[in-house]
C-alpha cells in the first residue's frame, strides 16, 4: 500500500513558463530512461525477488523513482503553466496563441492534446511502453541492467541540465541526476554481494570458447588492449584458418525424412535458375540516364 505525501522529495522552483523546455523534459517522464520506466522496472523485479535484502532494495528504489516521476512531472506542469488557461479560455488573439504553441519541440501537442499536463511520452511525443522494462528475472542479469539504466538516466539528466539557464530547474535536475548515481552504487553493492555473479545464470560457459576473442574488425587502426589481448584471451586473427570455432565444416545441415526430401527436390526443380539466359527486363526496356549498362547497350 502507498500513501501520497503532498510534499515533493525535492522542491521545484521554475522561474517562468517555457513550453518548449517542458516538451524536452518529458524525456525523463515517459522516455525509455525516464523515471516511470525505472519505477516499473524495479517494482516488478522487487515483487518477484525471493532474497529479502534485494527485495527491500528494489522496492525502496522503485518507490523513490515514483517520487522522482512526481518531481519531473511537476517541472513539466510548471513550465506549461498558463498554456491550458489561454487555450481553453481563448483570451489571446489567434495568431498570438498559435505562435505561443508552435515555438518548437512537441509543445503544441502537449498544449492541445494534454492541456499542458505532463504526458506519458518522451520528448518526441512517443508514448511510454512497457517494452522499456527489460527485466529477465535473474538477479545478476537484472542488476547489471539496472546499473546501466541508472548510468543512462544520469547522462540524460546532464544533457537536460545543459540546455536550461533556469537556476531552480537546474537545481532540481542536479538532485535527480545525483540520485541516479546513488542508486547505481546500491545496485553495484547488491550485485557484488552475490558471490558467483558472473556469468549470469546457472549454466557455465563452454571452456574452449569462454576466453576466445575474435578480431573481426581488421585494418588500419587495429588496437590491442586488455579487452582483446594478453594472457586472459585466446586471440583469433586469422579467421580463414581458425573458423568455424568447432571441428565441423561450418555448413548448416539437417536430417530430413523421405517426404520432406521429395518435396524439397520438387521445389528446387520448379524454381531453379537458368544461368545461360539473359532475359530482357523492364530495366532494359525503360532505361534512362544513370541506369548503367543494360542489355540494349551491350547488344548495340
Amino acid at each position: 500500500m502507498f500513501m501520497h505525501n503532498k510534499r515533493l522529495q525535492y522542491t521545484v522552483r521554475v522561474a517562468e513558463p517555457n513550453p518548449v523546455l517542458a516538451s524536452l523534459m518529458l524525456e525523463q517522464f515517459g522516455g525509455p530512461d525516464g523515471e516511470l520506466a525505472a519505477a516499473m522496472r524495479y517494482f516488478t523485479q522487487g515483487l518477484a525477488e525471493d532474497d529479502p535484502g534485494r527485495k527491500d532494495l528494489l522496492l525502496d528504489i522503485a518507490t523513490e523513482e515514483l517520487s522522482h516521476l512526481e518531481v519531473i512531472g511537476s517541472i513539466v506542469a510548471m513550465l506549461n503553466k498558463g498554456v491550458k488557461a489561454h487555450i481553453s479560455e481563448g483570451d489571446m488573439e489567434e495568431a498570438e496563441l498559435y505562435m505561443s504553441l508552435t515555438q518548437g519541440g512537441n509543445s503544441h501537442t502537449q498544449a492541445i492534446l494534454y492541456g499542458g499536463g505532463p504526458a506519458l511520452t518522451n520528448s518526441a511525443g512517443v508514448p511510454w511502453t512497457a517494452a522499456y522494462v527489460d527485466s529477465r528475472g535473474d538477479p545478476t542479469c537484472d542488476l547489471r541492467s539496472n546499473i546501466a539504466a541508472e548510468s543512462r538516466a544520469k547522462i540524460v539528466y546532464e544533457r537536460l541540465i545543459n540546455i536550461t539557464d533556469d537556476a531552480g530547474i537546474k537545481d532540481a535536475l542536479k538532485f535527480l541526476m545525483t540520485r541516479e548515481v546513488a542508486h547505481q552504487k546500491s545496485f553495484e553493492k547488491a550485485l557484488y554481494a552475490i558471490e558467483d555473479n558472473f556469468p549470469p545464470g546457472k549454466l557455465p560457459g563452454v571452456p574452449e570458447y569462454s576466453s576466445m576473442y575474435v578480431n573481426t574488425s581488421q585494418g588500419e587502426g587495429d588496437m590491442r588492449g586488455p579487452w582483446n589481448d594478453g594472457p586472459e584471451w585466446d586471440r583469433v586473427d586469422d579467421l580463414q584458418q581458425t573458423l568455424p570455432a568447432d571441428d565441423g565444416d561450418g555448413m548448416p545441415t539437417v536430417t530430413l525424412g523421405s517426404a520432406d526430401t521429395a518435396a524439397l527436390s520438387q521445389l528446387a526443380e520448379r524454381t531453379k535458375s537458368d544461368p545461360s539466359t539473359n532475359p530482357t527486363t523492364g530495366a532494359d526496356i525503360a532505361a534512362g540516364p544513370g541506369a548503367g549498362r543494360t542489355k540494349s547497350d551491350v547488344e548495340a
